[in-house]
């Protein structure tokens, strides 16, 4: 039996529900949860936002534990393995995408907290694929968000050949904001925090940003134009994007990892005139996540976080609704 905290009801509290997983699939491993990152995302599955949320609903996507069983066809991990898994469970593995490399935009791809229950619990299952060993040098404990939060702004970097000569700008410094001043500080690049909490420049700078705009500043964002090669927002809100276009730089491009509700404003001729580009992504494939990971320890890169106890499950809730954390919370199993 896996025991977990299950919301009954959008926006409901949570409670602890135990299920039979049933027999463990061939090309599935079990991981004993250690800890799982709170990601705002769970939120949304919470509320259900998306539309896509059922109930019992076990959310929690970032999980790192140690591998406690293997099925069959598994050869590539073992039990004892330090490992972390994502968003996604599983991937069909043959469709062109996958065959391809990214498994992530396989159509038929699941999510670990998507129609089945996720990482908030004591054990969880997974298509092996899906699970990173972690490198020695990784802090268990704050690697967690690195296979959400932090995969989401690294990916970009690798699909779009970011370069280290790039000036590239961040737009809003929240749980995936400031790690993305930290992977593109490493990578090398002139990089720029776009924020609208003034209290938030020193620590961007702390995480690598070069230099921080006023992103409530119409006259600091026009002093802007033309500079940027790659403007990345985490951002999940609208903004007047037209003066982000503005701040590029011919054939660059505003890629945006943000689940924004609402159309973005853009005339053609913004995109046309300067050959520039709109653009987002999903996560990451398993590959990427590996190299992600690498260039984490190689780096010292990791999420700054808050722990709580996973019992303390609402609480934690309650404060990401609040926009309390900085940046991330992390829930350590405390089953009894």
């Amino acid at each position: 039996m896996i025991r977990a905290y299950a919301a009954k009801q959008p926006r409901g509290r949570f409670e602890l529900i135990e299920y039979d997983p049933g027999p463990l699939k061939s090309d599935d491993i079990e991981i004993a949860v250690e800890s799982c990152g709170l990601c705002h995302s769970d939120l949304s599955l919470l509320d259900d936002e998306w539309g896509m949320s059922e109930y019992p609903l076990v959310p929690g996507h970032e999980v790192v534990g140690t591998v406690t069983g293997v099925g069959r066809e598994v050869t590539h991990l073992k039990p004892g393995d330090k490992v972390g898994v994502g968003w996604f469970s599983r991937s069909c593995l043959v469709c062109d995408q996958c065959m391809d490399g990214d498994h992530n935009m396989c159509p038929d791809a699941e999510q670990i907290a998507v129609g089945r229950y996720g990482g908030f619990a004591d054990k969880v299952r997974v298509q092996a694929s899906w699970a990173n060993r972690l490198p020695d040098e990784l802090d268990t404990r704050s690697a967690g968000p690195l296979f959400c939060g932090g995969i989401t702004v690294f990916n970009p970097l690798v699909q779009f050949d970011v370069k280290p000569t790039d000036r590239v700008g961040v737009i809003g410094i929240g749980g995936l904001g400031h790690m993305a001043l930290q992977f593109l500080s490493a990578w090398g690049c002139e990089v720029t925090a776009f924020t609208s909490t003034g209290a938030k420049a020193d620590e961007a700078r702390s995480f690598g940003a070069h230099r921080v705009v006023d992103s409530r500043d119409k006259d600091a964002l026009k002093a802007e134009k033309g500079r940027y090669d790659f403007i990345l927002s985490t951002v999940a809100v609208p903004l007047d994007w037209q003066r982000y276009f503005a701040a590029l730089a011919p054939r660059g491009r505003l890629h945006t990892v943000g689940a924004v509700s609402e159309p973005f404003q853009v005339e053609a001729f913004t995109l046309i005139g300067g050959q520039k580009s709109l653009s987002g992504t999903p996560l990451g494939s398993p590959a990427t996540i590996r190299k992600m990971l690498d260039f984490c320890a190689r780096h010292g890169i990791a999420p700054q976080i808050e722990v709580m106890k996973m019992s303390e499950i609402d609480a934690a809730f309650d404060r990401l609704r609040e926009g309390k954390p900085r940046y991330r919370i992390v829930l350590e199993n405390d089953f009894r």
